[in-house]
Formats: C-alpha cells, sequence, structure tokens
C-alpha cells in the first residue's frame, strides 16, 4: 500500500500542541485509489517523542518502592464530558498521577542523549540529582496512541535514595503547580492500575517493566 499526499497543512499553531492534516488516498498494488480521506495527527514543535521513568528504591524488608507524581492534568477537566462516558466515572479530575516523564529535545540524540534527558526530567521533576549513565532501559519504546499521535515513548528506571531527594524545581510552567510526589509498593501500584485508581497507562506498562527486570 502506497500513500498519494494531496494537501499538507499545520492547523491551530502557537500553542505547545498543532494538528497536522494530510489529505490522502492509498494507492492500491493493483494500482486503484481509494476514496480521498483526511488523516489528523497531533504534532509538538518542542519534541516528537519522551522518556519515561521508573524512579524506585529498594527498602530494607527487600521490597520494592517507586515513585510516581500527582500533576495537574487540565485537559482530563475539561475533556470528558460525563453525558459522553460509555462508563460513569468519578468526579472530574484535575490531577494524575504518573511517573516522571519528559519530552525528548532536538539535541536528544541516541541512547546517551535519552539517558540524560531523563536524569534531567528526575531532577526537575522529582527533586533527585542521578548520573545520566545509571539510568536503564527498560525495552523498546512504545507508541502511545497510534490513531492521533506519532510519539513514542522510551521506558527507563533509575535507582535512587530517598533520603537525597530536594524540593522539586519544576520548570517554572503553571501546569506544574501544586505538584507532589509520592512513594508506592511497587506491586500494589501495579494492583492499583489493574483497579483503576492509577490510570496512566505509561505509568503502568513502566512499572511492568520495572518488576520484569527486577525479577
Amino acid at each position: 500500500m502506497l500513500f498519494e499526499i494531496e494537501s499538507d497543512e499545520i492547523v491551530g499553531t502557537g500553542g505547545f500542541l498543532a494538528l497536522r492534516r494530510l489529505r490522502m488516498r492509498n494507492r492500491r498494488a493493483d494500482g486503484s485509489l481509494s476514496a480521498r480521506y483526511v488523516c489528523d495527527f497531533v504534532v509538538r514543535p518542542y519534541g516528537l517523542d519522551a522518556v519515561v521513568v521508573v524512579v524506585w528504591h529498594r527498602r530494607a524488608d527487600g521490597g520494592v518502592s517507586v515513585l510516581v507524581r500527582d500533576g495537574l492534568r487540565p485537559a482530563l477537566y475539561f475533556g470528558r464530558d460525563p453525558a459522553t462516558l460509555p462508563i460513569p466515572e468519578a468526579a472530574p479530575r484535575r490531577m494524575l498521577t504518573e511517573l516522571v516523564a519528559g519530552i525528548i529535545e532536538e539535541g536528544d540524540r541516541g541512547e546517551g542523549g535519552v539517558r540524560a534527558r531523563a536524569a534531567a526530567a528526575v531532577l526537575e521533576e522529582a527533586g533527585f540529582v542521578v548520573a545520566a549513565d545509571a539510568v536503564e532501559r527498560l525495552g523498546a519504546g512504545s507508541f502511545p496512541s497510534a490513531g492521533s499521535m506519532p510519539e513514542k515513548f522510551h521506558y527507563v528506571a533509575v535507582e535512587v535514595d530517598p533520603a537525597t531527594q530536594q524540593p522539586i524545581a519544576g520548570d517554572g510552567s503553571p501546569m506544574e503547580e501544586g505538584a507532589v510526589t509520592r512513594w508506592l509498593d511497587l506491586d500494589e501500584a501495579i494492583a492499583a492500575c489493574v483497579r483503576g485508581e492509577l490510570e496512566d497507562t505509561k505509568t503502568e506498562l513502566g512499572l511492568r517493566r520495572l518488576r520484569d527486570r527486577l525479577g
């Protein structure tokens, strides 16, 4: 299958995200063309992919704790009209519990670039100074929502000493106001994902990959 692009435009520029709109057809193996259709997907001028970081430590009892972050997510508050939901939910949420994550910037190239961006995100969002070479990859990246965004998540982990945590600096954005971190037992955190108490897909996948890695 080949694609024939009839027009390509960026819609809604000026913000954090924009929309790329392709008007196109499919060219089949026999040379015939499909009907014209529109393919829309989200684009981000500030970096295509993101790194997801599982910050963890091993407790004195041998168990593993993981750090999660509660932060503002206005899109969930304004974007999920209770009248349209297939399954009723609790009151609209302002905060979401997630792992530390950061956008991979243009200069962050290769494995070293991903690890360096992960270390920067851990300092900014969690208050831990970690070396880039202490960051460990947790398998290959994955596409969280390929129907609407070409972003790929790259999963990594880093072990820290909870006693070394510094105040969270954030990036100065109002979106980061009120963010807090807390520790959860790894197995309990995964169980909370299954129960729907932790609702972020990248968080569940990152936690499961860490558990697989630690055995």
